[in-house]
């Protein structure tokens, strides 16, 4: 399989705007720039990206993990913190926190955990990532609603 986003941008690192794409069309030409990555500006960011797509595969994953384990999420919500630091040579994603709330009958908070620390160990983009950032987890179970 082989999936494509592309970008586009004119101008300096600065002044200059780009926007992405994505092949699906979910994303067209959404804007992006130095302003939305360093400060607080409008428009989008590859880290914001990058976190969206570790949140969506590893919650992926984990609902794999969960069947394989004969259990079904009433839900689950992943979200990705994407640190980007300054490092001597430039700029470097140096760790990615997934935050994960989830409703699944007929499992503890331990039973949770381990299954959450497999799907993250199995996740692709977590692999892509492993030993270029720290990534780190906290799960937590909640009541499933009645």
């Amino acid at each position: 399989m082989k999936h494509m986003g592309s970008a586009a941008w004119s101008g300096g690192i600065k002044d200059g705007l780009g926007n992405i794409s994505l092949q699906s069309g979910v994303l067209r030409e959404a804007p992006y720039g130095f302003k939305a990555r360093f400060e607080d500006g409008p428009g989008t960011n590859p880290e914001e990206l990058i976190g969206a797509a570790h949140a969506g595969c590893f919650t992926m994953a984990l609902s794999g993990e969960l069947g394989r384990a004969g259990l079904t999420a009433e839900s689950l919500k992943t979200t990705a913190t994407v640190t980007l630091d300054k490092v001597p040579g430039g700029f470097s994603i140096t760790a990615i926190h997934l935050d994960l709330v989830g409703m699944v009958p007929g499992t503890d908070q331990a039973g949770f955990e381990k299954i959450a620390n497999d799907a993250k160990a199995g996740c692709p983009v977590s692999k892509l990532f492993n030993g270029n950032a720290a990534i780190t987890l906290s799960a937590r179970l909640v009541p499933c609603a009645f």
